[in-house]
């Protein structure tokens, strides 16, 4: 299985995903399609090569032609999905999101009119679960979402890296001592050489990603924007207000070190944060927890959090308590009190842990310095 939870794609199967890789197998002499997966591609202009290819077995998701090439297509044994008409994203497209993408607008416009709220919006309209092309539409964007982030894991800025995963609440704000803690902990991981996740939202996932992506700039540059988003302590009443002073950190401190975010339009309340460079976001929050879970093979750090977090320890411990040793990740939970007496997820995930594979893979930490430590010395391997 691929990381998206699907049947990857069989040896025979080709995506091309920009008209620079279509162009190089036509110049290169192919001849026969078959297996080819081509996705929301402009092809008008590209007639005669179409013509001279062997289209039967192959697969256009979304793709434009000259009038009169789509029949033709069709006859000659090609598969064509069409573009849906009404829906405010690409079901086929073929690379992860940017905040930049989902913001689009953001400076001139509230956070309602971005591409995010317009997406969140349609996912939510009365009836649309029971209307096949709408159904239709999210299930094919999840699809691509998951082939886009299998491609960036494969041969993208985190090759070689062991991502580890942070999960935490929303609800720390801005300028307060939790969500300090979880930027730097995101930063001790960079520097570490982890590559980091979040569930790609606001609150600690946030301060996660916001120290990742300083990890290349010194303590200095994490402590001032700190205080720079602390003017704007949460995403209410104004994500606007929000998102606009994340952009402008992003903008003082370009060129941050990459990490990667995982939301889902099923939170539509929660807003995606600025500071996970790749987004992969999902209509269906079960493929989405699935997903974050399986990418995060360094392990998993929980920090306080409530009902979310609880689930993704107990999603995380389930795996694990079935998982055969080699499969079994590292669970670091920070927050003796937090996690004994306030939640005791604890003592439960130790006597389920008791005289499995995953016994010696829990570990419960005060700070993340020692979050960080376990993962480093080798006692969580």
């Amino acid at each position: 299985m691929s990381h998206s939870g699907k049947l990857g794609p069989t040896p025979r199967s080709l995506e091309v995903e920009d008209l620079e890789s279509f162009d190089r197998l036509v110049t290169a002499g192919a001849v026969r399609a078959h297996g080819w997966h081509a996705q929301s591609l402009d092809l008008r202009g590209r007639s005669a090569a179409l013509n001279r290819l062997d289209v039967e077995g192959a697969l256009f998701l979304g793709c434009t032609f000259d009038d009169g090439m789509e029949s033709r297509l069709r006859g000659r044994g090609a598969l064509i999905f069409p573009r849906l008409q009404g829906v405010p994203f690409d079901p086929y497209r073929s690379a992860l999101y940017s905040p930049a993408e989902l913001y689009e607008g953001l400076a001139g416009a509230p956070y309602e009119e971005l591409p995010d709220a317009r997406i969140y919006h349609w996912s939510i309209q009365p009836g649309r679960e029971h209307r096949v092309e709408s159904t239709l539409a999210s299930s094919l964007h999840d699809h691509a979402i998951g082939d886009a982030l299998d491609e960036v894991l494969r041969a993208g800025p985190w090759s070689g890296k062991r991502m580890v995963g942070v999960m935490g609440g929303h609800a720390a704000k801005r300028g307060s001592a939790d969500y300090a803690e979880a930027a730097r902990l995101g930063r001790l991981l960079v520097s570490g050489g982890h590559a980091v996740a979040t569930g790609g939202g606001p609150g600690a996932m946030e301060a996660a990603n916001l120290g990742a992506y300083l990890g290349g700039y010194d303590d200095g540059g994490l402590q001032a924007a700190l205080r720079l988003l602390a003017a704007v302590p949460g995403f209410r009443p104004s994500v606007s207000a929000w998102a606009r002073a994340a952009a402008a950190v992003v903008e003082r401190y370009p060129g941050g070190t990459p990490s990667l975010g995982i939301p889902t339009w099923f939170y539509g309340h929660e807003p995606p944060n600025y500071f996970a460079t790749h987004i992969a976001k999902y209509f269906a929050n079960s493929i989405r927890e699935a997903v974050l879970l399986d990418v995060c093979r360094g392990g998993i750090i929980f920090l306080p959090g409530a009902a979310g977090t609880v689930q993704e320890i107990f999603q995380d411990a389930c795996e694990n308590y079935y998982g055969a040793r080699e499969k079994v990740t590292p669970m670091v939970l920070v927050g003796t009190q937090y996690w004994t007496r306030d939640y005791p997820a604890w003592p439960l995930l130790r006597q389920l842990a008791a005289g499995r594979a995953m016994e010696d893979r829990i570990f419960l930490v005060d700070t993340v310095d020692q979050a960080v430590a376990v993962l480093q010395d080798g006692r969580a391997l």
